[in-house]
């Protein structure tokens, strides 16, 4: 849920290759996350079971939630005006996820919480990214921006209950085959355990969550609050 905001700011102060660049990406992404929303949907409605969900949405998942480390980027290099003190964790908790817990675990892709944040990341993608599209066009109905600004109110809760489920249920597995772990002695003389790194994330989540949510909320009421068309 990144911010790259304002219109105005933005039509001064990007350059044409580089909006046509950034039309190019966010519009990319729109197709890949509604591409992947209609898989699950169509999963599910087939009858498809959450054993098998993984293997139809799997490399939809690794190609466009990694590609999303292209905001940090954007934000480093002042492409947008985004804070990477906000991108850098909203990024890195879905990355970490994906690459930390879904593709190294069979258990963290049969976990309850996978559907919670692939239709949670998707609805929320699906909108971030139309909004930002059509945001380098000056060209956003009433209706998007207020979704862009609402939804997440119900999906952000979401997507993090099912990220934190997901890695809960990797962990046993993580500890059993000790997975990323370095235990001593060895020629670095260091250990790494990373059944209980991931359980320190896992916690950082209570400070992390609120401060990415109050940001939304300080966005929103920016943008539908009294001031909205001072802003725009």
């Amino acid at each position: 849920m990144t911010e790259k905001k304002s219109k105005k700011g933005r039509s001064s102060g990007t350059s044409a290759s580089a909006k046509v660049y950034l039309i190019l990406y966010n519009s990319i992404q729109t197709i890949g996350w509604t591409y992947m929303l209609l898989r699950s949907v169509l999963h599910f409605l087939d009858r498809g079971t959450l054993d098998s969900y993984w293997g139809v949405i799997k490399w939809t998942v690794i190609i466009f939630q990694n590609a999303a480390v292209l905001e940090i980027v954007h934000s480093i290099i002042g492409l947008v005006p985004s804070g990477v003190a906000v991108v850098l964790p909203q990024v890195f908790s879905r990355v970490f996820l994906v690459c930390g817990c879904l593709m190294v675990t069979e258990a963290a892709t049969v976990s309850p919480g996978l559907p919670l944040c692939i239709f949670a990341w998707s609805i929320t993608e699906i909108i971030r990214y139309t909004y930002y599209t059509l945001n380098l066009i000056n060209s956003i109905p009433q209706p998007l921006l207020f979704l862009r600004y609402s939804t997440f109110l119900i999906l952000y809760p979401i997507g993090v209950t099912g990220e934190l489920m997901c890695m809960y249920h990797s962990l046993d597995e993580i500890n059993e085959k000790q997975l990323f772990t370095i235990s001593m002695p060895n020629a670095w003389n260091a250990a790494f355990n990373y059944y209980y790194f991931l359980i320190f994330y896992m916690f950082l989540y209570i400070p992390i969550f609120p401060f990415l949510f109050g940001h939304m909320l300080a966005q929103r009421r920016k943008m539908l609050g009294n001031d909205a068309k001072r802003v725009k």
